[in-house]
């Protein structure tokens, strides 16, 4: 059976395998802080059913308050270990959706109905910020059911990236951000075509681009904004040429691999 991803903007995708329903990083904003969603309309109340929601790290645009207070009660949330005592807010969502939240470190693995969800290292700045030390990690998730499905998060490339991920049919890959340059800790089109190479899956997916934009910043280097999914499929037609790219659009539903 293939595994089925609907990318909802952003890093925000929703993964179904084996009757399963995972949901990553939501964010149903039409504005956070200082970012307004420039492409694709805000995603409808389905998007927020799931099985499972996997939070990548405590970021704002990734682990948001507002977008978790959505989940229908009972939802399980999975999120790295230490969040809830870096995030209080997390605490009193969780508490008033009564959501089932379950902290994860590197390595370790939890089952939800018949997947297995294993977390992986990112290499990514994961704190809350601005507030306080890095007190939890940045995280990947590995999905095993009919197929295995890597969701990144947010992530530098590195070395040993297929090796910590192991092997994996498909890839969601971040190739972008949101605004016009990308810091530390990130992948562009082309450095997530070079993680693609290492990870040798049968099909790809580029997430975390095309959404949000700094208000007031619509001429500031436009490019970085709307290219980098085909700019990824295209780098990775030269790096990777055996993994099938599929670059949905907002709210697009496609079958992999």
């Amino acid at each position: 059976m293939p595994v089925e991803i609907t990318w909802w903007g952003h890093a925000t995708c929703t993964v179904e395998d084996s009757g399963v329903r995972l949901l990553t990083d939501p964010l149903f904003a039409r504005r956070l802080a200082h970012l307004r969603r420039r492409r694709g309309a805000v995603p409808p109340a389905e998007a927020a059913v799931a099985d499972a929601v996997l939070v990548s790290h405590l970021h704002a645009d990734h682990l948001h308050l507002p977008s978790l207070a959505r989940l229908a009660p009972g939802t399980r949330l999975v999120v790295p270990r230490g969040a809830r005592r870096a995030v209080p807010g997390l605490v009193r969502v969780a508490g008033a959706r009564r959501l089932r939240v379950t902290e994860v470190a590197p390595g370790e693995e939890t089952s939800v109905g018949r997947v297995r969800v294993r977390a992986v290292a990112a290499r990514h700045d994961g704190r809350r910020l601005p507030f306080g030390p890095q007190l939890a990690p940045a995280l990947g998730y590995v999905v095993t059911g009919a197929a295995t499905t890597y969701f990144a998060g947010d992530t530098g490339l590195f070395d040993t990236i297929a090796e910590e991920v192991g092997p994996v049919d498909v890839a969601l890959l971040p190739v972008g951000g949101w605004g016009p340059y990308l810091g530390p800790g990130h992948l562009d089109p082309g450095r997530a075509a070079r993680a693609l190479a290492l990870l040798a899956p049968a099909a790809a997916v580029p997430v975390h681009y095309g959404t949000y934009w700094p208000i007031g910043m619509d001429a500031v280097r436009p490019h970085e904004f709307h290219a980098p999914g085909e700019e990824f499929a295209r780098a990775a037609g030269l790096r990777a040429p055996g993994v099938a790219v599929r670059v949905p659009g907002h709210g697009e539903r496609v079958r992999l691999p």
